[in-house]
């Protein structure tokens, strides 16, 4: 079966910097799943992997505009050290995740006080030329209630 809209797709990721260093890899664990045409994917790999089948392996570069876009100076902000999560000490130069208004955000931490942080608000991948080298694994139909939801269910995808 064919990668289109409305089908889920289990996959292996695996991606680099410009300088083809491993920044993350879901090879060894179970495969991600999305649900292909709901905005679920970078858009470039989204579309790199239109019309792919289970068992095709490909390799998709961009650029950072069309991933997590470019870098933006002065795009800083202080927070309370107890909206950030994801350690319980922090230090300067750590990924943090805030919740917001629009969902969950990645930060970078720059300064760290008793009270207040000081974070990056920009992407910590923003800025970068990205390879995501990718191992379709499984396609299958979506069923009525994930496309309902936007999101595939099961294995690698969203749990309710």
């Amino acid at each position: 079966m064919q990668i289109t809209d409305n089908t889920v797709v289990q996959l292996y990721c695996t991606l680099k910097d410009e300088h083809g260093e491993v920044l993350e890899s879901g090879v060894g664990r179970a495969p991600m799943a999305y649900l292909h045409g709901h905005r679920n994917m970078i858009p470039g790999v989204e579309q790199a992997l239109a019309g792919r089948e289970a068992g095709e392996r490909l390799s998709v570069t961009l650029p950072a505009a069309e991933t997590y876009g470019e870098r933006k100076d002065g795009l800083t902000q202080r927070v309370p050290v107890k909206h950030l999560t994801g350690a319980t000490r922090w230090r300067p130069g750590m990924t943090a995740v805030v919740h917001t208004d629009q969902g969950h955000r990645q930060v970078t931490v720059l300064k760290v006080g008793k009270f207040m942080a000081e974070v990056d608000l920009n992407h910590p991948l923003a800025g970068r030329t990205l390879t995501f080298e990718l191992e379709v694994v499984a396609v299958r139909p979506a069923s009525e209630e994930e496309i309902a939801h936007g999101h595939a269910h099961g294995e690698g995808g969203h749990h309710h």
